[in-house]
């Protein structure tokens, strides 16, 4: 599937099977920059966070970044002083193995929360996958990735600046555990421009608040929550910084590889068979509009609905109500795609049966009017099956 995928300039990468997860399954990845690269990282905001994620954050400090190494299967969350061991001789290792600083080396984990590290196999799969590492790698390195999402997720965007090739490559796991900020995902955004840390940081944070934080698949924040991106200034352009001419060209291929790697999350949501966007407009405010947006994604009455091609609507204002955004029954409008489903607070005259042929697409959006103000908010959510139940009991 990305085979034919080779990393920016400069970086390699391996996926390998480690045996931490069955035999022969990829569980460990490794991401390299043959020169020391601007780093920059969003985390979890759950009070409980995995040990990797206060590595990471620790790290960040320094500035600079050499590489990630990732394990899957085991979260490294909830496992006392052990578990932070077990995230520094991560780095450490890889330190040893790479010829750098521990603090340039980001390490991640994600899986099941509370089982310690298999150490010993982690330090023996950290030794393989620089073996391993090759520009060529991708699909190695995303398939080691994956927990429960059923494909691996990459995107890529190339574009010129100065007359220079540049490309960016992003890889995300996710597909449960999907809620704002951020959600049992990883991401890792690879680029071979040259941009200032502070700047990347910056950028990357209003990326990822347009993207990974704009999706919601059952409405549980996660503990491991990582999205680092690297740039190490390999193609050979100029730093770039908010000021520079090409820097909007830059920025918008960033947050689109952010924005295509958080849509293919949604898309594999555990058990869903159906994308939702959830658009509210006419709110006393952007926030106003997110909270109501928000609310309807995050309902497991909504969601449960959209999989039995239910269209309920009356659930949809009982979510915007309760959201805490300013809410005037009265005026509310709610919309299955195009199709008017409640005027004015109150049932409109479409038929059911109208509302039940959009419901039974697999992609639709809810439109919602709140007719207050001029504050919008869309949220891309999913439904909820049967198989979500079966995936996570």
């Amino acid at each position: 599937m990305y085979s034919e995928i080779h990393m920016p300039k400069g970086f390699k990468c391996a996926g390998i099977s480690a045996g931490i997860k069955p035999a022969g399954v990829k569980d460990m990845a490794l991401i390299l920059s043959e020169s020391p690269a601007s780093v920059a990282g969003v985390f979890t905001i759950n009070q409980v966070c995995a040990a990797p994620v206060k590595v990471c954050r620790a790290h960040l400090q320094h500035g600079l970044a050499r590489a990630i190494v990732m394990n899957s299967g085991i979260a490294n969350a909830c496992t006392g002083s052990a578990g932070m061991v077990a995230a520094k001789d991560m780095a450490a290792e890889t330190a040893k193995v790479m010829g750098c600083e521990p603090q340039e080396i980001f390490v991640c984990s994600t899986g099941k929360i509370g089982p310690q590290l298999p150490l010993d196999k982690i330090i023996s799969g950290i030794g393989t996958l620089f073996d391993a590492a090759l520009i060529e790698n991708v699909q190695d390195t995303a398939d080691a990735m994956m927990t429960t999402d059923t494909r691996p997720k990459v995107s890529v965007e190339e574009l010129y600046i100065e007359g220079k090739p540049v490309k960016i490559v992003g890889f995300a796991k996710g597909a449960g555990m999907i809620e704002p900020n951020m959600a049992t995902m990883l991401s890792y955004i690879t680029t071979d421009a040259a941009v200032e840390q502070h700047v990347l940081q910056a950028a990357l944070k209003k990326a990822v608040d347009q993207s990974f934080n704009r999706i919601s698949i059952d409405g549980d924040q996660s503990t491991n929550d990582t999205v680092l991106a690297l740039a190490n200034g390999a193609s050979g352009i100029k730093m770039l910084d908010e000021g520079s001419k090409d820097w909007n060209l830059f920025f918008q291929a960033l947050e689109k590889v952010c924005f295509e790697l958080a849509m293919m999350i949604v898309h594999d949501g555990e058990g869903a068979d159906k994308f939702v966007t959830i658009h509210v407009k006419g709110a006393n405010s952007d926030v106003d509009a997110e909270l109501a947006a928000r609310a309807v994604a995050n309902s497991m009455l909504n969601k449960t609905a959209w999989a039995g091609t239910y269209p309920d609507w009356g659930r949809i204002m009982d979510s915007v109500g309760y959201s805490k955004a300013k809410v005037d029954e009265d005026l509310v409008d709610i919309f299955y795609d195009e199709t008017q489903a409640v005027l004015k607070g109150c049932a409109s005259d479409v038929s059911q049966e109208e509302l039940i042929k959009v419901v039974s697409q697999s992609d639709f959006a809810i439109n919602i009017d709140l007719h207050i103000g001029g504050g919008a908010a869309t949220v891309y959510t999913c439904n909820c099956t049967e198989e979500y139940v079966r995936i996570n009991y």
